[in-house]
């Protein structure tokens, strides 16, 4: 019998599996496709890598001169998606392949096949049963599909980053910050791009501050939006290169599915609790209704960031050695990978608002920040939410071209309780992009140095 059988070798599952084998738990993880889940083969990697290829080819474009950087055609500059994605493909073997060696180094057994959960304590795969004291469920997610009769107009997620002929008018479908990504980055490959949004506004989860900032850079980067669109077929709306969409015609040569993705719940002869919107249900331990059976990572609704399902992950681990701790969302990053990164962490300000806390704004602007102007990326700011009694930080918003790293000082921030007073306090070296933490914590406490 296993100490662990975890379903699912995502973030979340491959990550419980690492821990779970260094503490000394007979564990085993169940794939059905690839080690490495979405996050590594076909979401988070990739997309960075060739998010990271498009911000390259657009700021040659755009700042060489400005540089000081002769000799550069922009006329003969063009972007080549084939070999973008030749370079993002080596990234992802790297990862996956390393993935793989510290599962075998941690003495976990990986079984190739589709689980189904038999009772609290016993799965079977393969015609194979297997006992497990026990069970983690980090199956994920996946966007819901858009119906289509037309070869080659729809992409789902999962072939999203391969090779083919990327053609002028792209069409994005979602809500999400991964929705926003991808239009980004075929608008700076020069493509004409449009998205559908399918519910009353982007970003789930961003507080609404970053999301009008984002909605504002799209609007200037001409990347057309299309609310309360939820486009689930092809059917009847596409013809001639065109979405006919409500009144709106849209140029359409491809449609990349980037909606809010829902929960994947393994086959099982026992009952699950789910909530309503098909997620499996959890209580503050990750435990579902079934006791020994938990889930973590996307499947559980409670985050689709891949490092919470990781957190969740762990968390489960230790919970099942008897090591209590505190699973705090709020104190995790949310990191949105948008240009510029936007990145956040605690309270929103309505949530603020709700809960009935006496607070203030401090903000900072990246462009009265030296290292920012030296390096041309003076877009953005930081945002502190802090209680004006003690002066706790409830709250750290960011939007600044590497926001996605520097969220992990405010990390720090609120793990420890601090205070904007200790932010004011904290010597950041000059010239450096962090040092507008110290400026906006000057600004809550009193005035900022260079504001």
């Amino acid at each position: 019998m296993y100490d662990l059988v975890i379903i699912g070798s995502g973030p979340a599952g491959y990550v419980a599996a690492i821990r779970a084998g260094q503490m000394g738990l007979k564990t085993a993880i169940i794939e059905k496709s690839v080690i490495g889940g979405m996050c590594l083969n076909w979401g988070c990697i990739p997309s960075k890598a060739i998010m990271e290829s498009a911000k390259l080819f657009n700021r040659i474009g755009k700042d060489s001169s400005r540089f000081g950087i002769d000799g550069i055609d922009k006329k003969a500059l063009s972007f080549n998606w084939s070999k973008a994605i030749k370079r993002s493909d080596g990234i992802v073997k790297k990862l996956t392949t390393g993935v793989s060696f510290l599962l075998k180094k941690n003495g976990i057994e990986i079984i190739e096949g589709e689980a189904k959960i038999l009772s609290s304590n016993s799965i079977t795969v393969n015609n194979r049963t297997i006992d497990a004291k026990n069970i983690m469920i980090a199956t994920g997610s996946k966007s819901p599909e858009i119906s289509n009769k037309i070869d080659g107009l729809v992409i789902e997620a999962k072939e999203a980053f391969k090779d083919r002929d990327l053609p002028n008018n792209i069409v994005v479908v979602g809500e999400t910050p991964v929705a926003i990504e991808l239009a980004q980055a075929f608008s700076m490959m020069g493509r004409k791009v449009s998205i559908l949004v399918p519910t009353e506004n982007l970003m789930p989860f961003a507080d609404i501050y970053i999301v009008n900032q984002i909605l504002a850079k799209l609007k200037k980067d001409r990347i057309k939006i299309y609310f309360n669109q939820n486009l689930e077929s092809t059917d009847g709306v596409y013809a001639d290169g065109k979405l006919n969409i409500g009144e709106s015609e849209i140029p359409c040569d491809i449609i990349f599915n980037a909606k809010r993705r829902k929960a994947i719940v393994p086959e099982s002869d026992i009952d699950i609790k789910l909530d309503n919107n098909g997620y499996i249900a959890v209580d503050e331990d990750c435990q579902t209704n079934v006791e020994k059976i938990f889930a973590v990572g996307d499947v559980n609704g409670l985050s689709y960031y891949a490092h919470i399902g990781s957190a969740q992950g762990m968390h489960v681990v230790n919970f099942i050695q008897g090591i209590k701790q505190k699973l705090d969302l709020k104190k995790y990053p949310l990191n949105m990978y948008t240009v510029p990164e936007a990145a956040q962490i605690g309270l929103t300000e309505q949530e603020i608002k709700d809960q009935g806390y006496d607070y203030k704004i401090s903000e900072f602007p990246m462009s009265a920040n030296g290292k920012a102007l030296t390096e041309g990326t003076m877009e953005g700011f930081v945002r502190i939410l802090s209680e004006n009694k003690y002066g706790e930080v409830l709250g750290v918003q960011i939007m600044a071209p590497n926001a996605t790293d520097m969220i992990a000082e405010a990390a720090a921030y609120m793990e420890l309780e601090a205070t904007v007073y200790d932010i004011a306090q904290t010597v950041h070296a000059h010239p450096t992009i962090s040092e507008v933490f110290m400026e906006a914590g000057f600004e809550a406490v009193d005035k900022a140095i260079h504001k």
